[in-house]
């Protein structure tokens, strides 16, 4: 055991954080930590290491060789790259910390052994004159792994774009990894590119250190972690297994609690039932005492978390003509480089194609030419009636200045509130999130605010850079699902594999000045096992009469419970015409079967 934390509460004034949080890291354990925004994963992180201290519970740490990876990267220009590589784990780092430990302990004159320290302190600089050489090599050689030059040790990390910074964190968990028993990481893979999330991947699984990380990256756990730790509501409940079986768990672990709190509910209503009529029949006696006390010691069963789900619904203009954009030959050059050449596309109606390649190559400049933004050469065509909606992962169309709510009515009209609160409460925005200038927002909560400026418009063409960055999963989840059945042209710039996976028709690799279209999802296109199953949100349906569904030739009893998500409902139609089910109003997460091409 490395690492051991149970009942661990915290709280920042009247909230609270966490109320019972409990954690086990041993040697060799690859753990995800997951939750909605907000949930206190950081926090919990944060106590983890000894930066923050926890209210009630108990902490021991079995190591202090702990390597961690921030979720913000450093952008201080107080620090150069370098300092960031030797901060706080790094050899040098602890050398120079034990060198001015003892240069107080000398200077404090206090009764010390004054001999030994001074042995100590020759020997440290002995081993700091041949360190600097052997560190320094390696720290270039760290950065050389994650696709930086040595070049950038010197510069500050205030000047680094988002993409460089998160290198240099990770190059620091490189310098770390050989000495630490544990990595922490809090959202890793955010800013990079697909190439260099699956260069991690395959480091960290060659690694010895245990893992604890934080992640939106639905591939990344499945590929990394063998257990989840999920924190809701304060708690936590962990899962054996990866991402993909942890869904699978949870969905039977609520529907087992459902039906236990349900049988909970009616035997305990039926009691008191029955106390009640023998207290009004039998006054005179004490039996239903005896029935009160029976009651008393049903064991109370724990009702099901009531989770509220962000609620999607892009509306659609009316349809374009069959060809949307069609580009021949077409080629970008800025400030006197050509950044892209002979590029030939043709994407058409229905068409949802993601594109995808490593930084730097020119995802964004592509799009910008399709756009028009930009001046390029050759051959493009847009259709006339293409009515274009444009999402930007940096979220340049908001105001900052303003509230959530202020740029919504900037957009409906002024008079028009109440409906303004309706569209951010479908994206769980709500109280004061909706009363803060946009600017104190957290980053998720900018993209939701932005999300519902798409809502407005009526397109037929969406173009999205980066749709789910700063999401959570069930946001992921409530996007990919309203783009799946979005019926107009979808062109999304991503680096999110299970989005190119379960979203996309086709896919579009800019790399080396061109792009590569193939006309599949990510996972085929690399010749990987493809994505069988996605999760939805699903309505909940009562039987009202029995009926068999045909197609799958399960037959359902009345008063059953049926979850049924937009993928399924041909299969239910005839039940639902026959006025065989009706809508309960109750929601769950469902795993369905992923569309196939020829279905979208």
């Amino acid at each position: 055991m490395l690492l051991k934390a149970q009942a661990i509460a915290k709280s920042f004034g009247p909230v609270k954080v966490l109320t019972d949080a409990n954690i086990q890291i041993n040697e060799g354990d690859g753990i995800g930590l997951i939750g909605i925004n907000g949930a206190g994963k950081s926090t919990f992180l944060k106590i983890l290491l000894g930066e923050l201290r926890c209210d009630t519970g108990e902490l021991t740490r079995y190591t202090d060789a702990i390597g961690y990876l921030e979720q913000f990267p450093e952008s201080s220009s107080q620090f150069t790259v370098r300092d960031v590589l030797g901060r706080p784990y790094g050899h040098i780092e602890n050398i120079k910390r034990r060198m001015c430990g003892i240069e107080a302990a000398m200077a404090s004159g206090e009764d010390v052994d004054w001999n030994s320290l001074a042995a100590e302190y020759s020997e440290l600089e002995r081993d700091l004159k041949s360190s600097d050489i052997q560190d320094e090599d390696r720290l270039i050689e760290s950065l050389k792994k994650v696709g930086l030059s040595g070049d950038v040790m010197g510069r500050t990390m205030d000047s680094l774009s988002g993409g460089e910074r998160t290198k240099v964190m990770l190059s620091r968990i490189l310098v770390q990894a050989d000495d630490c028993d544990i990595l922490m990481m809090d959202e890793p893979t955010s800013h990079l590119d697909v190439e260099t999330v699956e260069w991690l991947e395959d480091y960290l699984l060659e690694s010895q250190c245990s893992l604890l990380v934080i992640s939106h990256d639905r591939y990344f756990l499945d590929k990394i972690v063998t257990r989840v730790t999920e924190i809701s509501n304060g708690k936590t409940r962990e899962y054996k297994g990866n991402y993909t079986e942890f869904i699978t768990k949870k969905m039977l672990d609520l529907d087992r609690m459902e039906k236990e709190y349900r049988k909970y509910v009616s035997n305990k209503r039926r009691q008191e039932e029955i106390s009640e009529q023998l207290h009004r029949d039998q006054w005179y006696l004490t039996m239903h005492k005896t029935r009160d006390k029976l009651i008393s010691k049903l064991e109370e069963k724990e009702k099901p978390e009531e989770s509220r789900d962000i609620t999607v619904r892009i509306q659609s203009a009316p349809k374009s003509g069959k060809n949307v954009i069609t580009c021949k030959g077409l080629s970008v050059e800025l400030g006197g480089r050509v950044i892209l050449e002979d590029i030939e596309l043709d994407i058409h109606k229905g068409d949802k194609i993601g594109i995808f390649g490593s930084n730097g190559e020119g995802k964004s400049t592509l799009v910008k030419a399709l756009l028009k933004k930009i001046p390029s050469k050759g051959e493009l065509w847009v259709a006339p009636g293409a009515k274009i909606g444009y999402y930007s992962q940096n979220h340049e169309g908001l105001d900052t200045g303003l509230t959530a709510e202020e740029q919504i009515l900037k957009v409906i009209g002024k008079e028009r509130r109440g409906d303004a609160r309706a569209i951010l409460s479908r994206m769980l925005l709500t109280g004061e999130d909706v009363d803060r200038p946009i600017r104190t927002l957290s980053g998720g909560q900018r993209a939701r605010v932005a999300l519902c400026m798409l809502l407005l418009e009526e397109t037929n063409v969406l173009v999205l850079d980066e749709p789910t960055n700063y999401l959570d999963i069930p946001a992921r989840h409530a996007v990919e699902e309203a783009l799946n059945e979005y019926d107009g042209t979808v062109i999304a710039i991503t680096h999110d594999r299970y989005f190119l996976d379960t979203v996309c028709t086709k896919v579009a690799e800019v790399k080396d000045k061109h792009v590569r279209v193939f006309n599949g999802t990510y996972s085929e296109m690399k010749g990987r096992p493809n994505t069988k199953e996605i999760v939805m949100d699903a309505d909940e349906y009562r039987v009202v009469s029995p009926f068999t569904n045909w197609i799958t030739g399960r037959k359902y009893p009345k008063n059953d419970r049926v979850l049924i998500a937009p993928a399924e409902i041909g299969g239910f139609q005839w039940a639902l015409d026959q006025g065989k089910l009706k809508k309960t109003g109750g929601r769950q997460r469902k795993k369905v079967a992923a569309p196939k091409e020829e279905d979208r």
